[in-house]
Order: C-alpha cells, then structure tokens, then sequence
C-alpha cells in the first residue's frame, strides 16, 4: 500500500512548486498578468499607512484561507506591520467593530466568493476602507469590491481527485509573505525590533545581545611579560582553554589557547614569556553585537571561545558553551 507513497508525495510537491513558479512569472515586471502593478500598488497601500503611524492590516479569510490569514497576521506583526486577524463569521456578529477607519483589510479567498466575507466587504465599502484581496477569482464578488486585487496565477490544486486547497493556499501564504517581507525591507525595522517582537524561542534567543549571554565572573588575563607558566595555570584554573593577554593599559592584544601549546610544543615552554607564544590581534566580539553573529564567527573560525571587549579592554568571555546554556544553538 505504501510503495507508492513517496511518488505521491513528491508529484504534490511538484504541482505546488509550479504553482510558485506561476507566482514568481506573474510578478515579474515584463508579464502580461496584473500581479506586478497590483503588488505594487498594495505595498504602497499599506506602506503609506506605516508612515502614517496609525492603522493596522487586519487579515481575515474564512476555512484554509482563514487558517492561512492567521499565520500572515502573526508573520506582518512579528515584522513591524501592526497586523490582527479576524474571523469574518466573528465580524457578523460585532467583530467588525475591531476594524478602524485608519486600518486597511486584507481578504483571503480562492474563489472570491466566501459567503461570510460580505458583510466585511459592505464594512470597508460604507467606511471607505481600503480592501487588498488575495484570490484567484478575477471578475468575483471579492475581486470586484477590492481596491487592489492581488490574482492568484492560474494553477492545479496538489489534489486533483478533490479540489482540496493545496496549491491555492501555498500560493496565498507565500504572496502573504513575500508582502511581509517587502514592507520590512522598506521600513526601517531592524534585528533589535524583531528582538522585541519574538523575545522567546531560539529565534529570540539568537537576536539576544552578547552582553546578555556572555558569563560573568574573573576573567582569565595576563600581562604579555608573565612568565608562560603563569598564563597556563590560569587557563587551567578557568577551564576554558584559553587566556588573554594584555598590554600595560589593561587592552587585549593577544590571546594563548591550548593550540598555541600545541604549536609551541618542541621549545622549552617554561623558559618563555606569556607575549612568546600568544596569537596576536586575536578575534574578538563587543557586547552589543548580535549572539547570532558571535556564534556564526566562532563557527567560521572554528574556535570555542572569543573575548568580549569594549574599547578594547576585555569586559567578558563567551564560550560555546554560553550559546547552548541560552538555547541559541
């Protein structure tokens, strides 16, 4: 019964990835479809509604369309477009009342022909709220009312024995974000913002700044002048395998990890100067650099731990352990 399971699985993929192919022609500026200009003309809608600091996108979409609205809310809020969902049944019986006059209503529908959208659409109309429709029915009801009507390409839905949405709604979700993403990249939302917006998880935890993460307690350094002994003891008083090295005004300008031992392993290691055998112009990170960024440069470098300093002068040390302590990794 299963042997077929896998050729299924992958014609279904197949069929919704032309269906994003349709998409991505259909965006292109030299097609005859009226994506292009549509797009345009909705990034501008909501855009202008951004800089205007008031109003919300509030998406609403009914069945698969309405679970997919959900996940674009989420996703425009999480990005700096304030976004709600709202459930068009829900609007029917007061709802309505979470749409302001300053808001702009994204619809979701295939057909365009939800029964339940209608009395958001008479709202937006009596109110003169801007409507962005994201269907495939060019002449529906939805199409029709809409102020900029995104059209879904012709494309076959994964399930051709029922019709179920398949590639309508991967379509839908990945218009929705390609939306989101364009007004994060016009705005001037940044890394510390989706810091704000998305505190936990291990996305959260990767926008955290390294002074946030990095470990407290004595710092293992050393003057370049100690005698090399003394900056293994400290090493190894640490644990971290490795130890600093620093000038007479307290910057770092060095660093002695196990390897450098290594490297140094055949002359007589306890007749040398700390300053000897130390990398110089080590790598370093500074306390408001991204933990994403800090933990991306010591796997680039292959290393374990890197200073952290301020100025130059070694305000802490994170090690790769930090990084699996926050849940970064």
């Amino acid at each position: 019964m299963t042997d077929n399971a896998t050729d299924y699985a992958v014609q279904a993929l197949q069929v919704e990835r032309d269906g994003l192919n349709a998409l991505i022609n259909a965006l292109d500026v030299s097609s005859d479809h009226s994506l292009h200009g549509a797009f345009q003309a909705a990034v501008r809608l909501c855009h202008d509604m951004r800089g205007r600091g008031q109003g919300r996108i509030v998406v609403t979409g009914m069945g698969k369309s309405g679970h997919i609205g959900r996940k674009l809310a989420s996703t425009l809020a999480s990005t700096g477009t304030p976004s709600l969902f709202v459930h068009p049944a829900e609007a029917s019986h007061g709802d309505l009342g979470m749409i302001s006059r300053q808001d702009i209503v994204l619809a979701l529908s295939n057909s365009g022909e939800t029964r339940e959208l209608s009395d958001i659409l008479q709202y937006c109309a009596r109110f003169s709220i801007p409507l962005i429709a994201i269907t495939s029915g060019a002449d529906s009801t939805l199409a029709r009312a809409a102020t900029t009507t995104l059209l879904l390409p012709a494309a076959d839905e994964a399930c051709s024995e029922t019709l179920a949405p398949t590639t309508s709604t991967t379509m839908s979700l990945a218009l929705g974000d390609a939306l989101a993403v364009t007004l994060l990249k016009l705005s001037a939302f940044g890394a510390s913002d989706f810091k704000t917006f998305h505190p936990g998880g291990k996305l959260g935890a990767g926008f955290r700044a390294v002074g946030d993460i990095v470990s407290q307690g004595m710092l293992p350094l050393i003057d370049a002048d100690a005698p090399l002994p003394a900056a293994i003891a400290q090493m190894s008083e640490s644990g971290l395998g490795i130890v600093g090295i620093c000038d007479m005004s307290g910057r770092l300008i060095g660093v002695i990890t196990d390897g450098d031992l290594r490297r140094n392993a055949g002359r007589d290691l306890m007749a040398l100067r700390a300053g000897d055998v130390m990398s110089s112009s080590p790598v370093t990170v500074t306390p408001g650099q991204l933990a994403a960024e800090a933990l991306a440069l010591l796997n680039e470098r292959r290393i374990q731990a890197v200073f952290v300093v301020d100025g130059g002068t070694p305000v802490g040390l994170l090690h790769i352990h930090d990084f699996l302590k926050q849940g970064v990794m």
